[in-house]
């Protein structure tokens, strides 16, 4: 119960609301009775002030006599002293407490307009002002007004209630409110949990519609792309396996197939030389699948490793045609280098080696007889732009954006007649942006295919990993 997020948010709150609204209360009611008691003391001095203005004028035993009367019908009792302390009269009877304020008080230190001299309303039984009495000038004597305290006490027990009432509503009505902004609050943590859990669980279709402009609204769309994200690895990843079964499958069938053929007693020597050579043609297109997996493995966990040097663009091209250039005039392809020859980069002249053939091979397979192909570079500022382009059957658009996926072929019959794996421009891409450069694809139908490559020229010698 106690793990539960809206609890714990929501206690956390209370406390600190509570703390808050404690000290908020206690301070208000301190200062609410205070006030309460300075006022029935305030109205008590007044009292007695005003019994003193009306002996100041008649200083007779009447007048005396007639105060005692009056106080004696209310709730509070009189003493009317001479100026030395000696009683006069009085309207109730006196109890020692109210003698030992006579004894104590000290009657020169009472101001003129009077003064409290008894405060102590939670530790006595009454509370006490003395009043002078002066006439033309003459100290004559004292008025003494007290008060029971258990009128005060009443009055503050009654306000304790009052903020104790007040305050356990407050805080039910804090608890309330706390653990039910919590529970909004945590709602959508809780369904997002609830979406991760459906992820872990292979549940990829995860859509959470918050319609929030928040942090939590932010979390909830990267779990809805992380979803989508993991559903499209999901399916590349059964289009992939689906795809290196059927790479791996149809050379092994050759190999299988035509050695059986070849192990037959009645199978001629020349039909056993034709059938040796198809399985070495598909040993060798197996051979290099699996090499191209191998290096994409690599790419994928970061140890391929890059060795940077100032490299000729214009050398690099002279060797990459060395190797290229027998398949194409096999096939009558016309390949024209157009490089100057101050062109440089720093580059690993083996990886970007492997590009080029790479793009160069796809241009010869896609090409017919008698079309050109160009591989030109040029130089500006800090990069350096590499482009082969064709006159083959180009790509169609709508193949365009999967063109850089593994194992994807515009052909979708598989067709064995060009050879190609559909792995060379996705190592391609790889090692390109491997180096930081960018490369891009441009075609039309039936017009050709132009591969742009973008690297910049850098400015020391380095070596790096793939994400490293």
């Amino acid at each position: 119960m106690f793990n539960k997020l809206a609890l714990k948010i929501g206690l956390l709150f209370f406390v600190f609301i509570l703390i808050i609204e404690s000290v908020l209360f206690l301070i208000l009611y301190v200062n609410f009775v205070e006030e309460r008691v300075e006022e029935v003391m305030s109205n008590l001095l007044a009292r007695g002030n005003t019994h003193s203005e009306v002996l100041e004028d008649s200083f007779g035993s009447t007048t005396l006599n007639h105060v005692a009367m009056m106080e004696s019908a209310s709730d509070f009792i009189v003493i009317i002293t001479d100026a030395e302390g000696n009683e006069l009269t009085h309207s109730d009877t006196i109890e020692p407490e109210m003698r030992d304020v006579l004894q104590h008080t000290d009657f020169g230190q009472v101001p003129q307009k009077g003064g409290i001299v008894e405060d102590r309303w939670n530790e006595k039984r009454f509370i006490a002002t003395d009043s002078p009495i002066t006439v033309a000038g003459e100290h004559r004597g004292h008025v003494f007004m007290f008060a029971e305290t258990n009128h005060i006490k009443g009055m503050v027990e009654h306000l304790r209630n009052q903020f104790l009432l007040v305050g356990m509503i407050a805080a039910a009505l804090t608890i309330a409110t706390i653990f039910g902004l919590s529970r909004l609050i945590t709602l959508p943590l809780i369904r997002m949990k609830e979406a991760t859990e459906q992820l872990s669980k292979g549940h990829n279709e995860v859509r959470l519609n918050l319609d929030r402009n928040d942090e939590l609204g932010e979390l909830a769309n990267a779990i809805t792309m992380l979803s989508t994200d993991l559903d499209r690895l999901k399916q590349a990843r059964n289009e992939f396996l689906a795809s290196i079964s059927h790479e791996l499958r149809t050379p092994l069938t050759y190999i299988k197939g035509y050695a059986d053929i070849a192990g037959r007693p009645d199978t001629s020597d020349k039909e056993k030389r034709e059938y040796i050579a198809i399985i070495r043609e598909e040993t060798a297109h197996l051979t290099e699948l699996i090499q191209q997996l191998f290096e994409l493995a690599q790419l994928d966990h970061h140890q391929f490793s890059i060795k940077k040097e100032l490299v000729s663009i214009d050398m690099l091209f002279q060797t990459v045609v060395g190797l290229v250039g027998p398949a194409f005039d096999k096939k009558q392809i016309s390949l024209v280098v157009e490089c100057p020859p101050d062109v440089t980069a720093f580059m690993d002249p083996d990886r970007f080696q492997q590009v080029l053939l790479n793009v160069l091979d796809n241009a010869r397979k896609y090409s017919t007889e008698r079309t050109l192909v160009t591989l030109s570079a040029m130089q500006e500022k800090d990069a350096v732009f590499i482009t082969v382009s064709d006159e083959g059957e180009g790509i169609p658009a709508s193949d365009l954006p999967f063109i850089f996926d593994r194992l994807y072929r515009v052909d979708k019959s598989r067709s064995r007649q060009h050879g190609g794996s559909g792995l060379g421009l996705a190592i391609a891409k790889e090692i390109v942006e491997s180096h930081g450069g960018r490369i891009a694809i441009q075609s039309r139908r039936g017009k050709g295919t132009t591969v742009r490559i973008e690297l910049k020229r850098g400015d020391s010698l380095a070596e790096s990993a793939v994400g490293g």
